[in-house]
């Protein structure tokens, strides 16, 4: 499963030929999530609130991206680094 992204502690993946919908993972020390990447919804697991807040900030900034990296994932194509929050 390829790390996209990296920025607090936070660690953003996606597995290969993953199943629908477009989603991202999160993992946050103990803690695991995950994300649609169309409506940002929470569909999976929780983070503390201060890690959300933060992801979501961040996944509403590289939407396209991530859907761009879903798309290569989808075809075992290696995706794309995306910029952290800084």
């Amino acid at each position: 499963m390829p790390t996209i992204c990296a920025f607090y502690g936070i660690l953003i993946r996606m597995y290969w030929n993953d199943h629908a919908p477009p989603h991202f993972h999160v993992n946050y020390g103990d803690f695991e999530a995950q994300y649609r990447i169309d409506t940002l919804e929470l569909t999976v697991g929780k983070l503390p609130r201060r890690a959300h807040a933060l992801v979501l900030e961040w996944a509403a900034m590289h939407r396209a991206e991530l859907m761009e990296d879903w798309h290569l994932c989808e075809t075992k194509q290696q995706p794309k680094q995306i910029l952290p929050l800084d």
